[in-house]
């Protein structure tokens, strides 16, 4: 038996693999775009399955396909969605700037599973047709836009902002946890005022949290799909109520909030809506880099650095110094936001080659912005389990620099002025005294008033007297 298939389309003869349910136009494309080996997520491929079911049980329901054609092709796309066919998915994100190869490389596996189904043979395009049933009703040009923003919405609402939820919970937990435990507070890289750690905690949670409000606001922009607009915007070869019905059916069976796009040209000429989303999760990366760096520094040592904060020992940090464990997942999540932060910059380039009606850097800008949620959600929850939840305070270690800091003598000025504090702060430095010990020597202040004013606690709720 023949290893291959000879199929035809209107450019000549393609051999394709005997056992492959993809065709003549996939085979080409996987011929001509052998670029990085980068193909489509699952995500991505799910999406695709929805949308060809979606459009199969319209068109049925519309008049347009026979029954019995539009039942098998639905069940092929399900197929489709569900995983069932992911291995033929096989083409290169690098490729046709409209993505029309994926989609067809969609229309091919569908309608030779179809066949298959109706008890026809792979490769003849009878009695299903790619791109007369298939594709009925759509083009790639309002197909890949579709699948990208239903792929990044689903995404976001199941994977992403569970993930960030659960980070902000840890962070939460913590600063409640470390509430009492107060530290030397630091600016510049400098000693700064006390501040109580779970202070600095609720920072960290907070700025999760407007992350995922960050991410929920672009979820409405998401929500419109550039479906029904075929070729250019104007809806060419599709029926009026397609769009609509289908995106209703793709609304009930994902549970998001879809609808048609306000405006095709704009939503098949630009791709705003992933620009905004990839900038989001930019910002959202930017935060989980510092709070990770943060957390980095604050359990660097164990000895000879800050070792305010004690991170959980994962794994042996080295192959050559014995006994070392390092900050591995900040390591790992400052990795992923780098990622993430320059998948940002490609989108945003990417995102201004809408030339007139079609962006044609369609397939880089869906990659990009689903391997950011991606490693972004995952990223977060295992920073989330494996470090945050497992993060302990130094409170001896927090208490001693407090004490040992010159920035301590900040609520001196209101009694000794800020000329006498200031020169109180250069000589504990240069003496190596605390500035208690070197205000009780020079006598400037009662012990009481001076226990009063170094009080840490009190130094972290200001009443608003130190300027």
């Amino acid at each position: 038996m023949a290893d291959f298939r000879v199929e035809k389309d209107f450019m000549g003869e393609v051999r394709v693999p005997a056992d492959a349910y993809y065709g003549a136009q996939t085979q080409r494309a996987r011929d001509n775009f052998p670029i990085s080996g980068i193909r489509f997520s699952r995500p991505f491929i799910r999406a695709l399955g929805l949308i060809k079911r979606a459009a199969a049980e319209t068109n049925v329901e519309l008049g347009l396909l026979d029954p019995k054609l539009g039942e098998a092709i639905a069940r092929a796309a399900q197929e489709v969605a569900d995983g069932q066919h992911d291995d033929q998915f096989v083409l290169d994100i690098f490729q046709t700037g409209s993505g029309t190869s994926t989609n067809m490389n969609a229309n091919e596996v569908i309608a030779n599973r179809a066949i298959e189904m109706l008890g026809g043979q792979r490769g003849t395009k009878t009695p299903v047709h790619p791109n007369d049933h298939v594709n009925k009703g759509q083009s790639s040009n309002d197909v890949i836009p579709t699948a990208t923003n239903l792929a990044a919405y689903e995404e976001i609402e199941r994977r992403l902002i569970p993930a960030l939820e659960r980070l902000r919970d840890a962070l939460a937990a913590k600063a409640r946890q470390f509430d009492d435990v107060i530290k030397i507070g630091r600016t510049h890289l400098q000693d700064a005022t006390p501040i109580r750690l779970g202070q600095e905690f609720s920072g960290y949670a907070s700025m999760v949290d407007h992350g995922v409000r960050r991410m929920r606001a672009v979820l409405p922009h998401l929500g419109e799909l550039a479906l029904g607009g075929t070729a250019v915007g104007t809806g060419i070869n599709t029926h009026p109520e397609f769009a609509r019905r289908a995106i209703a059916r793709l609304s009930q069976w994902t549970g998001l909030d879809l609808r048609e796009a306000e405006n095709h040209f704009e939503a098949q000429g630009a791709r705003d809506s992933i620009v905004e989303t990839s900038g989001a999760l930019r910002t959202v990366a930017v935060s989980l880099m510092k709070i990770a760096n943060d957390i980095r520094w604050l359990g660097s040592g164990p000895r000879c650095g800050i070792g305010e904060i004690l991170i959980p020992e994962l794994q042996p940090g080295s192959s050559i110094m014995p006994g070392k464990v390092n900050p591995v997942m900040s390591e790992m999540l400052m990795m992923v936001c780098a990622q993430v932060i320059g998948n940002d910059a490609a989108i945003a380039i990417a995102g201004q080659h809408g030339n007139f009606e079609l962006n044609v850097m369609l397939p880089v800008m869906a990659h990009n912005v689903l391997e950011s949620i991606h490693i972004l959600a995952n990223g977060a929850r295992t920073f989330a389990e494996k470090c945050v939840d497992g993060i302990e305070a130094d409170r001896q270690r927090c208490e001693s620099l407090v004490e040992w800091s010159m920035a301590m003598v900040t609520s001196l000025v209101p009694v000794l002025g800020y000329d006498t504090s200031a020169r109180i702060a250069r000589e504990a430095y240069e003496q190596r005294k605390t500035v208690r010990q070197l205000i009780r020597e020079q006598g400037l202040l009662p012990d009481d008033e001076l226990d009063r004013l170094l009080d840490p606690r009190s130094m972290t709720e200001p009443t608003g007297s130190q300027g």
